[in-house]
């Protein structure tokens, strides 16, 4: 009886083959980015954005929260870091959208009028960046009781009469993707 190797261990062994052989060249098909290790540098690129710490005249970090935003989440394959702040304003929406709107585009974001199908935005997204190097810019609107339930009773009151927003850029840690990315 001849060996025969069913067609589905055959790719099988052909990827278990290709990955070996590319960890001993040095190269691997696999990205290096699927942990936040090694992303400190990438995510102060991101933190240190002008866009984050030039809100609206009047805007600011709300009282029960130093109002800053960094992490890196690294549970559903690359890892994906994020940077932004929040912000009570006492204006309006609109003044908020029209504030970051101008200044996001002066500084070469390209708005992105369509998010991901299914997916909220309660304000704006912009792209920005080439392959190695694509950003998104997200401002989002807060309500008082969406920071009440975040950070609990007793926080909050100051979204109550205004506008509450956070403003986050993220990126993967490599900057895979591009301008043309689409916003979530």
């Amino acid at each position: 009886m001849p060996f025969r190797i069913r067609p589905g261990r055959v790719a099988a062994l052909l990827l278990s083959a290709a990955v070996v052989a590319g960890g001993l060249t040095g190269c691997s098909v696999l990205s290096p980015f699927t942990t936040c290790e090694g992303t400190e540098a990438r995510m102060k690129e991101l933190e240190s954005l002008p866009l984050l710490a030039s809100p609206p005249p009047g805007a600011t970090p709300p009282q029960s929260y130093d109002g800053f935003l960094s992490e890196c989440a690294d549970d559903s394959g690359d890892a994906w870091l994020s940077a932004g702040r929040l912000y009570a304003y006492p204006g309006t929406r609109q003044e908020v959208l029209d504030h970051y709107r101008k200044a996001a585009e002066a500084d070469g974001w390209q708005f992105w009028p369509q998010p991901v199908a299914g997916y909220e935005l309660k304000g704006l997204c912009f792209t920005k960046g080439e392959e190695g190097q694509a950003k998104q810019l997200m401002l989002n609107f807060v309500s008082a009781r969406d920071y009440v339930e975040f950070y609990g009773p007793g926080s909050g009151q100051e979204f109550a009469s205004g506008a509450g927003f956070e403003i986050e850029v993220g990126s993967t840690a490599d900057g895979a993707g591009g301008a043309d990315s689409s916003c979530p």
